[in-house]
């Protein structure tokens, strides 16, 4: 990055970032969720479902997937955990973490499902960290994926 950060501040940064754009998403802010993309900014989460891009497009398809929760609420929550992270001449950061999820509701013991990869790359907007994209691939759907898996 072009910025005077440490790499140290850069990557605490982004934890932070991500502790942040977790909790709205688990919070059902998804409105807020979707704001931490770019206006271009392309999410794909589940296999066999096609990107959403866009904030607004990213809202749609947040609300279209949590309607199986309809009826039974739960709660889930996202943990995000062995974060690589990756500059880029470009400007951008690549990140790969390991994702879980844990989902819980009053009438359910709580299952912790999927396990995932999250690939993003993100970038700098008005001085603030963004998704541009994100592609999480889960551990039990074997696509070939990439990404970022390098020391730096």
């Amino acid at each position: 990055m072009s910025s005077a950060r440490s790499f140290t501040d850069l990557y605490v940064a982004v934890q932070q970032f991500y502790a942040i754009q977790m909790r709205m998403l688990d919070e059902g802010d998804f409105e807020g969720y979707a704001h931490t993309f770019t206006s271009d900014g392309e999410f794909t989460h589940t296999p066999g479902r096609p990107p959403a891009r866009t904030p607004g497009g990213i809202v749609k398809e947040l609300v279209d997937f949590h309607k199986k929760f309809e009826g039974n609420p739960v709660q889930r929550r996202h943990w995000f955990n062995m974060l690589a992270l990756t500059e880029n001449d470009d400007d951008t950061l690549e990140s790969t973490v390991y994702a879980l999820v844990l989902t819980s509701g009053t009438d359910r013991v709580p299952e912790v499902a999927p396990s995932c990869t999250v690939h993003d790359v993100l970038v700098h907007e008005a001085g603030r960290l963004k998704t541009r994209s994100r592609t999480v691939g889960h551990d039990y759907d074997r696509t070939p994926k990439s990404g970022p898996a390098t020391l730096t």
